[in-house]
Protein backbone atom coordinates (compact mmCIF):
# COMPACT_ATOMS: atom_id res chain seq x y z
CA UNK A 1 0.00 0.00 0.00
CA UNK A 2 1.14 3.23 -0.65
CA UNK A 3 1.86 5.71 2.14
CA UNK A 4 -0.76 8.74 1.60
CA UNK A 5 0.65 12.10 0.23
CA UNK A 6 1.90 14.31 2.49
CA UNK A 7 -0.51 17.56 2.80
CA UNK A 8 0.81 20.91 1.53
CA UNK A 9 0.57 23.75 4.09
CA UNK A 10 -3.02 25.59 4.31
CA UNK A 11 -2.47 28.75 3.33
CA UNK A 12 -5.09 31.21 5.10
CA UNK A 13 -5.91 35.42 4.88
CA UNK A 14 -5.18 36.86 8.57
CA UNK A 15 -5.29 40.27 7.41
CA UNK A 16 -8.66 40.98 8.30
CA UNK A 17 -9.84 38.34 9.99
CA UNK A 18 -10.15 38.82 13.99
CA UNK A 19 -7.93 36.52 16.11
CA UNK A 20 -10.21 36.99 19.44
CA UNK A 21 -12.64 34.15 19.10
CA UNK A 22 -11.33 32.40 16.07
CA UNK A 23 -7.63 31.11 16.56
CA UNK A 24 -8.01 27.23 16.86
CA UNK A 25 -6.12 27.23 13.41
CA UNK A 26 -3.06 29.77 14.81
CA UNK A 27 -2.60 28.16 18.24
CA UNK A 28 -2.15 24.78 16.81
CA UNK A 29 0.50 25.92 14.40
CA UNK A 30 2.71 27.32 17.08
CA UNK A 31 1.95 25.12 19.91
CA UNK A 32 -0.03 28.03 22.05
CA UNK A 33 -0.76 26.91 25.58
CA UNK A 34 -1.93 29.62 27.04
CA UNK A 35 -3.10 33.34 25.91
CA UNK A 36 -3.82 36.23 28.70
CA UNK A 37 -4.30 39.94 28.97
CA UNK A 38 -4.23 42.29 31.80
CA UNK A 39 -6.24 45.92 31.64
CA UNK A 40 -5.70 49.10 33.94
CA UNK A 41 -7.30 51.90 34.09
CA UNK A 42 -6.25 55.12 35.37
CA UNK A 43 -8.79 58.07 36.09
CA UNK A 44 -7.52 61.75 34.92
CA UNK A 45 -9.48 64.46 35.69
CA UNK A 46 -8.27 66.26 32.09
CA UNK A 47 -7.75 63.14 29.83
CA UNK A 48 -10.55 60.92 31.14
CA UNK A 49 -9.33 57.54 31.57
CA UNK A 50 -6.09 55.89 30.11
CA UNK A 51 -5.92 52.59 29.74
CA UNK A 52 -3.20 50.35 29.52
CA UNK A 53 -3.35 46.77 28.62
CA UNK A 54 -0.82 43.95 28.10
CA UNK A 55 -1.36 40.68 26.00
CA UNK A 56 1.23 37.19 26.60
CA UNK A 57 1.06 34.26 24.25
CA UNK A 58 3.17 31.49 25.87
CA UNK A 59 4.64 29.05 23.38
CA UNK A 60 7.22 26.28 23.08
CA UNK A 61 10.54 27.04 22.49
CA UNK A 62 10.84 25.78 18.24
CA UNK A 63 14.89 25.99 19.00
CA UNK A 64 14.68 24.01 21.65
CA UNK A 65 18.16 21.25 21.50
CA UNK A 66 19.69 23.24 18.42
CA UNK A 67 23.09 25.04 18.73
CA UNK A 68 24.20 28.67 18.77
CA UNK A 69 25.03 28.02 14.92
CA UNK A 70 21.44 27.29 14.65
CA UNK A 71 19.75 29.56 11.62
CA UNK A 72 16.69 30.61 13.32
CA UNK A 73 14.99 32.53 10.64
CA UNK A 74 12.98 29.66 9.17
CA UNK A 75 11.01 29.47 12.37
CA UNK A 76 10.93 33.19 12.83
CA UNK A 77 9.24 33.71 9.84
CA UNK A 78 6.61 31.32 10.66
CA UNK A 79 5.47 32.00 14.34
CA UNK A 80 5.96 35.68 14.79
CA UNK A 81 3.67 36.53 12.15
CA UNK A 82 0.94 34.57 13.93
CA UNK A 83 2.18 36.13 17.69
CA UNK A 84 1.85 39.98 16.89
CA UNK A 85 -1.38 39.01 15.17
CA UNK A 86 -3.24 37.26 18.46
CA UNK A 87 -1.60 39.50 20.50
CA UNK A 88 -2.18 43.22 18.41
CA UNK A 89 -6.11 42.08 18.28
CA UNK A 90 -6.59 41.48 22.14
CA UNK A 91 -4.70 45.05 22.73
CA UNK A 92 -6.68 46.82 20.08
CA UNK A 93 -9.72 45.40 21.79
CA UNK A 94 -9.11 46.30 25.40
CA UNK A 95 -8.50 50.13 24.23
CA UNK A 96 -10.58 50.49 21.19
CA UNK A 97 -8.99 50.35 18.12
CA UNK A 98 -5.83 51.89 16.85
CA UNK A 99 -6.83 55.36 16.68
CA UNK A 100 -6.97 55.25 20.65
CA UNK A 101 -2.85 53.97 20.85
CA UNK A 102 -0.57 56.44 22.07
CA UNK A 103 2.60 53.93 23.61
CA UNK A 104 3.35 51.02 22.55
CA UNK A 105 5.66 47.97 24.20
CA UNK A 106 7.00 44.42 23.67
CA UNK A 107 9.05 41.95 25.56
CA UNK A 108 10.34 38.29 25.18
CA UNK A 109 11.45 36.00 28.25
CA UNK A 110 12.98 32.58 27.32
CA UNK A 111 12.81 29.70 29.93
CA UNK A 112 16.22 28.30 31.01
CA UNK A 113 16.36 24.91 28.58
CA UNK A 114 16.79 28.19 25.62
CA UNK A 115 18.92 30.79 24.20
CA UNK A 116 18.38 34.39 24.74
CA UNK A 117 18.94 34.56 20.91
CA UNK A 118 15.55 32.39 21.03
CA UNK A 119 13.64 35.14 22.54
CA UNK A 120 14.90 37.89 20.36
CA UNK A 121 13.86 36.30 17.49
CA UNK A 122 10.54 36.51 18.18
CA UNK A 123 10.12 40.10 18.73
CA UNK A 124 12.75 41.79 17.19
CA UNK A 125 12.43 41.31 13.39
CA UNK A 126 10.18 42.21 10.87
CA UNK A 127 7.90 39.52 11.19
CA UNK A 128 7.18 40.32 14.52
CA UNK A 129 7.50 44.77 15.19
CA UNK A 130 6.64 45.79 11.66
CA UNK A 131 3.47 43.91 11.69
CA UNK A 132 2.69 45.02 15.14
CA UNK A 133 3.74 48.32 14.47
CA UNK A 134 1.02 48.72 11.57
CA UNK A 135 -1.33 47.07 13.48
CA UNK A 136 -1.43 49.82 16.32
CA UNK A 137 -0.66 52.41 13.19
CA UNK A 138 2.07 53.54 14.70
CA UNK A 139 5.76 54.30 12.96
CA UNK A 140 8.63 54.61 16.03
CA UNK A 141 10.68 51.69 16.67
CA UNK A 142 9.09 49.55 19.16
CA UNK A 143 10.88 49.29 22.81
CA UNK A 144 11.75 46.74 24.94
CA UNK A 145 12.95 43.78 27.33
CA UNK A 146 14.12 40.85 26.19
CA UNK A 147 15.89 38.05 29.07
CA UNK A 148 15.34 34.69 30.34
CA UNK A 149 12.44 34.09 33.14
CA UNK A 150 10.96 31.29 35.52
CA UNK A 151 7.52 30.48 36.48
CA UNK A 152 6.40 33.89 38.74
CA UNK A 153 8.40 36.43 37.46
CA UNK A 154 7.43 40.16 37.41
CA UNK A 155 8.13 42.04 34.72
CA UNK A 156 8.13 45.62 33.83
CA UNK A 157 7.50 46.34 30.07
CA UNK A 158 8.75 49.40 28.60
CA UNK A 159 6.52 51.81 26.42
CA UNK A 160 7.29 55.28 24.15
CA UNK A 161 4.70 56.72 22.04
CA UNK A 162 4.30 55.32 19.12
CA UNK A 163 5.14 58.01 16.58
CA UNK A 164 7.26 60.33 18.67
CA UNK A 165 10.14 58.20 20.44
CA UNK A 166 11.12 61.61 21.95
CA UNK A 167 7.82 62.26 23.71
CA UNK A 168 8.95 62.08 26.94
CA UNK A 169 5.52 62.18 29.03
CA UNK A 170 4.70 58.66 27.04
CA UNK A 171 7.78 57.07 28.58
CA UNK A 172 6.09 54.38 30.80
CA UNK A 173 6.67 51.27 32.16
CA UNK A 174 4.02 48.46 32.76
CA UNK A 175 4.20 45.45 35.43
CA UNK A 176 3.12 42.20 34.92
CA UNK A 177 2.93 39.16 37.13
CA UNK A 178 3.82 35.75 34.95
CA UNK A 179 2.46 33.31 37.70
CA UNK A 180 3.31 30.10 35.24
CA UNK A 181 5.31 30.97 32.50
CA UNK A 182 7.78 30.55 30.96
CA UNK A 183 8.57 27.18 31.80
CA UNK A 184 11.82 25.60 31.24
CA UNK A 185 10.98 24.90 27.41
CA UNK A 186 9.11 27.59 26.56
CA UNK A 187 9.32 31.15 25.56
CA UNK A 188 6.69 33.91 26.54
CA UNK A 189 5.85 36.82 24.21
CA UNK A 190 3.65 40.46 25.59
CA UNK A 191 3.13 43.55 23.87
CA UNK A 192 1.75 46.37 25.84
CA UNK A 193 0.00 49.71 24.62
CA UNK A 194 -1.60 52.57 26.52
CA UNK A 195 -4.48 55.48 25.58
CA UNK A 196 -2.21 58.20 27.23
CA UNK A 197 1.07 59.30 28.77
CA UNK A 198 2.23 58.87 32.54
CA UNK A 199 -0.64 60.84 34.75
CA UNK A 200 1.46 63.56 36.05
CA UNK A 201 3.77 63.68 33.21
CA UNK A 202 5.74 67.44 33.57
CA UNK A 203 9.25 66.59 33.08
CA UNK A 204 9.98 68.49 29.86
CA UNK A 205 10.68 67.32 26.49
CA UNK A 206 13.39 66.19 24.14
CA UNK A 207 12.14 68.18 21.32
CA UNK A 208 12.08 71.94 23.76
CA UNK A 209 14.93 71.14 26.06
CA UNK A 210 17.34 73.44 25.72
CA UNK A 211 21.29 72.15 24.76
CA UNK A 212 22.95 70.57 27.62
CA UNK A 213 26.55 69.65 27.55
CA UNK A 214 29.55 68.45 30.40
CA UNK A 215 29.91 72.35 30.85
CA UNK A 216 27.50 72.57 33.37
CA UNK A 217 29.80 70.65 35.39
CA UNK A 218 32.16 73.33 35.58
CA UNK A 219 29.40 75.38 37.90
CA UNK A 220 27.80 72.86 39.93
CA UNK A 221 26.11 74.30 43.39
CA UNK A 222 25.97 71.93 46.16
Amino acid sequence: MNAPLAQPPQLIDLSSRSTLDDYQDVAQAIGLRKISCTVEEVPHHELGVITRATATAVIPNPWLGTGTSQDLSERTEAIAPLLAKLLADRLLDALGGAHKVEAFGKAALVGSDGELEHAGALIHTPFFGNLLREALDGSSIICFVDGRGVPGETLRVPMWHKSAAATRTHYQTLELFLPDAPHAGEIAVIAAASSGPRPHARIGDRTTDRTITSEILKGIQL
